[in-house]
């Protein structure tokens, strides 16, 4: 027995349980206290909703890695699946297309993205941190990481997607008869000598000039709508405690498959308690700390804790809350698998139900049913103390 683990925390609260004298994993303990001894509301068997990118595989290419969490790793997870991926400076993200829709957060620095559609309209465009673009199915593109690299999330609306699966420019050639290529191409033998022998995915490329200079004439014409959407071109919801931008068709109209919502909590705040009527909601945290409370029917609920890079889910109509605890600002991403994004208010929902009909479900007097919350705020305080924040920040990345 060592000393340390006769020091490590107790799994005990409210006269219950015991010590633990181990073996354990004290820093896995540290990270998940509501683990680790749960509040006393938890109660019943819910799946496990957190998967951290720390412990997920990584694939090293030359120019840059990437990391899957799918269903495979978050079996909950039934309808979305994540990517993680990082390109040194020039590097590409190979030219490829999928049979799934993929919707892309960019995290840090920027990168030049290209796309063709069924309809041989083209688009390229140049995104830095908190930009999106989308992929609507089969829609074939690249990624080229500018003069400070990046990293960026990739969603997609397929739960057993693996991105060592997708459909790529080098692979195909590979695995076509030479003479079809050059029948194809239209050139001999010895000109395509050079193409790749073998499929290139992530790899070292020169970094490029302006769009203005590197785009092509195309008698087809650009894509109806722009494929790529610039945050700051939206004001956020101004809530007490934070502040949310929501990206769905309606302000992203290539997006026809995939909807999210960038939310921003003040340490000290919440995001309030509400579910989604229409879909599951699958997360990634970029900054701060959280814990988040699901309940589902029968009284079953369950608390999870979060840290950047962790990856959180909730069921479809499962009420549920994300609480900053941490000193510095929460910074997460919601992602939902329909290209609306909606949510229901508990707040709202009392505050539009009758008076007399709200004070008799929860046991409290009309007076103080009507000093409840009269509208919905996305973001609230959890620490009463606290009342105002810095609003002047406008892209929370």
């Amino acid at each position: 027995m060592t000393n340390e683990n006769k020091i490590q925390p107790e799994r005990k609260s409210d006269n219950k349980g015991w010590l633990d004298f181990g073996p354990r994993n004290l820093g896995r303990d540290a990270e998940n206290p509501d683990i680790l001894v749960p509040p006393v509301t938890d109660h019943g068997t819910l799946p496990n909703m957190r998967y951290s990118y720390s412990d997920a595989h990584n694939r090293l290419e030359e120019g840059g890695w990437a990391r899957e969490v799918t269903i495979r790793e978050l079996p909950v997870s039934d309808e979305l699946a994540g990517v993680n991926m990082a390109l040194a400076p020039g590097a590409y993200r190979e030219m490829h297309w999928h049979k799934e829709a993929e919707w892309g957060l960019m995290l840090y620095g920027s990168a030049r993205v290209t796309g063709i559609d069924e309809h041989g309209q083209t688009f390229i465009d140049d995104v830095k941190a908190g930009d999106l673009w989308n992929f609507e199915s089969g829609v074939a593109h690249s990624i080229q990481a500018l003069d400070e690299g990046c990293e960026f999330l990739l969603v997609f609306n397929e739960a057993t997607f693996s991105e060592n699966e997708t459909l790529l420019l080098s692979d195909w050639l590979v695995h076509t008869p030479n003479e079809v290529v050059q029948a194809n191409f239209k050139q001999t033998a010895e000109v395509l000598e050079s193409l790749p022998k073998k499929e290139k995915y992530i790899f070292n490329g020169t970094l490029p000039k302006s769009v203005e200079e590197e785009k092509r004439p195309n008698k087809n014409g650009e894509t109806v709508h722009p494929l790529t959407f610039h945050l700051d071109d939206i004001d956020p919801i101004e809530t007490e405690a934070g502040r949310v931008w929501i990206i769905d068709q309606h302000v992203f109209p290539a997006a026809k498959s995939i909807a999210g919502a960038i939310v921003e909590v003040e340490p000290g705040g919440m995001r309030e308690l509400h579910w989604h009527p229409k879909s599951s909601e699958w997360q990634y945290y970029i900054k701060g700390q959280a814990r988040m409370g699901v309940f589902n029917s029968n009284g079953l609920a369950r608390t999870f804790d979060f840290k950047a890079g962790d990856v959180g889910y909730v069921p479809n109509v499962a009420g549920h809350y994300v609480q900053n605890t941490g000193t510095e600002k929460l910074v997460f991403v919601e992602v939902f698998p329909n290209p609306d994004y909606s949510d229901i208010s508990l707040n709202k929902w009392l505050a539009t139900t009758p008076t007399k009909t709200v004070a008799e479900h929860l046991n409290l007097s009309e007076e103080v049913v009507k000093s409840f919350p009269q509208e919905a705020q996305p973001v609230v305080w959890f620490d009463p103390d606290k009342t105002t924040f810095n609003k002047n920040e406008k892209n929370p990345f």
